[in-house]
């Protein structure tokens, strides 16, 4: 009879000792270390809680999908689901990771703008990185009422994008991309650079496609100052650019390292052989330090420039037709003795 008794005792002791220890193992599984290894969870807008957690199960995110599941209906995740992109840490519990889902703290997507010739450049780089649908985007590009709505059209937007790094989240509007970058266009434009330009007889978009083509003429910032004065010579003397860059850019081949009599004949309004005055729009995104020495350009008598002949990158500049045949003529024959065509 004692010892019936002592072993009666002791079953709510291991009864206790066995909750204790289920109650230990959960919450280990809860708030215990459950990612393997750093990613990211990219919900696309209308996705539905099922196909999230089917998301999970299938791709690892987090070693107990069930009890992802238990956790994330305690706290109604499947009543709020935010699009977005979800950073994963190593590590990270499953309760860290519910609670970032459900209050939807996405992680910013950081884009670095350089340098981009084409607004199909443009698109791809946003598409290519944010949840937009490029087709969409390109769409609201040519919509000349939208583009009216910031002094652009279809053709200037480009002069909006500066490069600079931009984030947004992964799941951001093409409006919203769009007007976030043109905030910083906006920003950029200060009344003090909008003096400077006027003193050149210039506005923002115009000052924008002479940097867009200087941008393409050379990497040297020492220079792009007195080729900006050469081509706000030649506009106020009614003259043609001539700028080879936008001979490429009219053609679609940004390879060409010689252009040619050929080419300068191409009929676009891009090519400022053929037609005079400004092209319709940048054929580039210039840098701001090259905007800047467009408004910042000295008065010069110079009317051109090319290349010097020791092919170094500089380049050499004359007032008179005569100085500048003579150097276009030692700057073509380094280019025949190198064998570049």
């Amino acid at each position: 009879m004692a010892k019936a008794k002592k072993k009666k005792s002791r079953l709510p002791v291991i009864v206790f000792l066995s909750l204790v220890a289920l109650g230990a193992v959960f919450m280990f599984l809860v708030f215990g270390p459950n990612a393997g290894r750093d990613r990211f969870i990219y919900i696309k807008n209308g996705s539905t809680y099922d196909q999230l957690l089917q998301h999970i199960k299938d791709s690892g995110y987090v070693r107990d999908a069930a009890t992802f599941n238990l956790v994330a209906k305690q706290w109604q995740l499947p009543d709020n689901i935010h699009p977005g992109k979800y950073q994963v840490k190593r590590g990270m519990s499953i309760f860290s990771l519910v609670k970032k889902l459900r209050y939807g703290r996405q992680t910013p997507v950081r884009i670095v703008i350089n340098k981009l010739r084409t607004k199909a450049d443009f698109i791809d780089l946003l598409a290519n990185n944010l949840n937009i649908d490029g087709e969409q985007l390109a769409d609201m590009l040519q919509q000349p009422q939208y583009m009216a709505e910031f002094g652009l059209d279809t053709n200037t937007v480009m002069c909006a994008v500066i490069p600079d790094t931009y984030e947004f989240y992964w799941n951001t509007t093409c409006d919203k991309v769009f007007r976030k970058i043109q905030k910083n266009y906006t920003r950029f434009w200060t009344g003090h650079r909008m003096e400077q330009a006027k003193k050149h007889g210039l506005t923002p978009t115009q000052a924008a496609i002479v940097a867009s083509i200087i941008e393409e003429e050379t990497n040297r910032s020492e220079d792009k100052p007195k080729i900006a004065s050469v081509y706000l010579n030649r506009i106020d003397k009614g003259m043609k650019l001539q700028a080879d860059p936008t001979v490429k850019f009219a053609i679609g081949d940004f390879t060409i390292r010689r252009v040619t009599g050929v080419m300068l004949r191409t009929e676009s309004p891009y090519n400022t052989y053929y037609v005079a005055g400004l092209p319709p729009g940048p054929i580039c995104t210039p840098s701001p330090a090259t905007v800047d020495a467009v408004l910042q350009a000295p008065k010069t008598d110079y009317i051109y420039f090319c290349a010097k002949a020791d092919l170094s990158g500089a380049s050499v500049f004359a007032a008179t037709g005569e100085e500048h045949i003579k150097n276009a003529r030692a700057y073509q024959q380094a280019l025949n003795a190198r064998g570049i065509h």
